[in-house]
């Protein structure tokens, strides 16, 4: 008899749950604590789903966690301040937080390039291990306390594309006075070979190549190039984007608004970014087979860069770390942890990874030849 009353007032306050919004209680974790509203600045343009995306997914998550006592609102590129600007904005306290890629702001301090890519370096998966278990994070946020900010990684679009051209490009004399929109450190190498490097916004990039301001630019990849539509504008796609192996995207926080946040605040927002982080890299992975077949298909001329081009950045590369470690203490700090763990990272690789990547290549390729014949 009392198991059958215990059950029935069990359903009813089931019910009462169920039937109104009202008695659902706030998550747990957020009962007590006090509402916090931010503002988030993006570097990137909404249309591009991946990228911006990484913003709108921190926003849900960091609301749905707090059952919206924290809520973040983002704003796209030129909306609070334009994409190449938001460092500066966190920085301020202009708005709380930013979405952003680090190595648009080598111009205040190559050190900066470090949390997003820098050339010949660490692919998306050893990005990640490096940040997390290999004393990244700690090395990085210590130098951007200086810029009165607090870094979460929030994103990563995996190894990139070469980018469009509006010739092709057989030799290193080809790039010679070429004007190319490049982000990050990867300008400085390749002005080593003659390049003209021109850091522009996303949402820019498409005019200037339409109207001949550039010759060439990179983004990231199909889907997002495709969407971009500089397919329209040139037809050459080169491969691979050596100065971006896995360029990591940051939710960049100022510093003054992360310290008043309350523990489970924090605790949620660090969940958040790294949910970002994960699911940006797996919607790439998952979107740029279909736009490359596409792009392909519409006329697109995919082509690698020649080996000859290849090796002469990588010694450009070289020679810019070298020179840049002699008179910057703060980016030799990094670059020391960061150039032990990469070449750690590629000696592994090549074991089980690569080895792996290799059979399954060949394997598709004689399955593609049997399909031929």
């Amino acid at each position: 008899m009392q198991r059958r009353k215990f059950l029935k007032g069990a359903a009813l306050a089931g019910a009462g749950v169920v039937g109104t919004a009202a008695s659902f209680p706030a998550p747990a974790l957020a009962q007590g604590l006090p509402e916090v509203k931010w503002r988030l600045a993006s570097s990137f343009p909404k249309s591009l789903d991946t990228i911006y995306g990484g913003a709108e997914v921190v926003s849900k998550r960091v609301a749905e966690a707090t059952g919206g006592k924290f809520s973040i609102r983002a704003f796209a590129a030129g909306e609070i301040v334009p994409g190449l600007q938001v460092l500066d904005a966190v920085q301020n306290g202009t708005v709380e937080c930013g979405h952003t890629a680090n190595y648009y702001y080598v111009g205040k301090d190559p050190t900066f390039a470090f949390d997003t890519a820098i050339p010949f370096g660490l692919n998306g998966r050893q990005q990640n291990a490096w940040m997390y278990h290999g004393g990244g994070r700690q090395l990085i946020n210590e130098f951007f306390k200086e810029y009165n900010c607090y870094a979460i990684p929030a994103g990563n679009t995996g190894t990139q594309m070469g980018g469009w051209f509006r010739k092709e490009i057989k030799t290193v004399e080809d790039l010679k006075g070429l004007k190319f929109r490049i982000g990050g450190f990867a300008g400085q190498v390749l002005t080593k070979l003659g390049v003209v490097p021109q850091q522009i916004a996303g949402g820019d990039i498409y005019p200037a190549l339409e109207k001949g301001t550039i010759d060439a630019a990179e983004w990231v990849g199909p889907y997002d190039d495709e969407k971009l539509g500089f397919n329209k504008v040139a037809k050459y796609y080169y491969y691979p984007g050596w100065w971006e192996g896995g360029p990591q995207l940051s939710l960049m926080v100022n510093i003054n608004a992360w310290n008043a946040l309350p523990a489970e605040y924090k605790a949620i927002l660090e969940a958040a970014g790294a949910e970002a982080n994960v699911g940006m890299v797996a919607k790439y992975d998952a979107l740029n087979p279909g736009a490359l077949k596409k792009l392909v298909g519409g006329g697109t001329l995919l082509r690698p860069f020649p080996r000859p081009v290849m090796e002469a950045c990588y010694e450009a590369a070289n020679e810019l770390y070298a020179e840049t470690c002699a008179k910057n203490p703060k980016f030799k700090k990094i670059f020391d942890s960061w150039v032990k763990f990469r070449d750690e990272q590629v000696q592994w690789f090549r074991v089980a990874e690569n080895t792996f990547d290799n059979l399954m290549i060949s394997a598709s390729n004689k399955k593609a030849a049997k399909k031929k014949t």
